[in-house]
């Protein structure tokens, strides 16, 4: 099972949602955390955690989801489609334990973790909350329609800079998610390469909390 660091509602209560935060490849779960800890006074009764994937990275620093190894659509999409079922399986236990459901959940994604979360959100039997994806892109353009079983709100941001996947994943994603029938909004940001910059993070706080206030409805 996958684990990884946890932040508590601020609020000290019993939390009413749940926040998932995908790394990319290279880091841990660490590394997003702190992002958590950044929203957590804008949801003082969220849960947040980051978990760290589930192998260790062949560059010998942190974890990957899966391996990159020839950076094409192919290898991304395998390795995001074997690697689902453990996030899967994290996400179900992680909702059960705090008595919330996919109702209560967003997935943040960076990097691989976008890819990651646009793999696993789309093909989950109920609708989560949404699916805030930075700096990414979607595995398996051409197999998202065929297989989507829910259709969560998704905000896109990306570097107009992106040195590591360049910005016009983004163009390609939200075409892919808008023709498979997601309500979709996305960002470019101008100036900036492979990050999350304060404009980004305000933009999905922003995101968070309005799919959240609709989820209470």
């Amino acid at each position: 099972m996958l684990d990884g660091p946890r932040l508590a509602p601020l609020s000290g209560g019993k939390p009413n949602k749940l926040v998932v935060l995908l790394h990319g490849v290279g880091a841990d779960g660490q590394d997003l955390i702190d992002i958590g800890a950044h929203w957590a006074p804008l949801f003082p009764d969220a849960y947040f955690v980051a978990p760290n994937a589930p192998d260790p990275c062949d560059w010998g620093v942190g974890h990957q989801w899966f391996r990159l190894a020839v950076r094409d659509a192919h290898e991304y999409w395998l390795g995001a489609s074997a690697a689902a079922p453990k996030l899967d399986e994290f996400l179900d236990a992680e909702l059960e334990r705090l008595g919330l459901t996919d109702a209560d959940l967003a997935l943040v994604g960076f990097s691989q973790g976008t890819m990651m979360a646009l793999q696993v959100g789309p093909r989950r039997p109920r609708e989560m909350a949404g699916i805030v994806a930075y700096s990414g892109r979607i595995a398996g353009v051409e197999r998202l329609k065929a297989e989507t079983r829910s259709r969560p709100p998704v905000l896109l941001v990306h570097g107009a800079l992106d040195e590591v996947i360049p910005v016009a994943a983004l163009q390609e994603t939200e075409k892919a998610l808008r023709d498979a029938g997601f309500a979709v909004a996305s960002i470019e940001r101008p100036g900036l390469g492979h990050g999350i910059d304060e404009a980004g993070l305000a933009a999905g706080a922003a995101f968070l909390k309005r799919i959240f206030a609709t989820a209470d409805v």
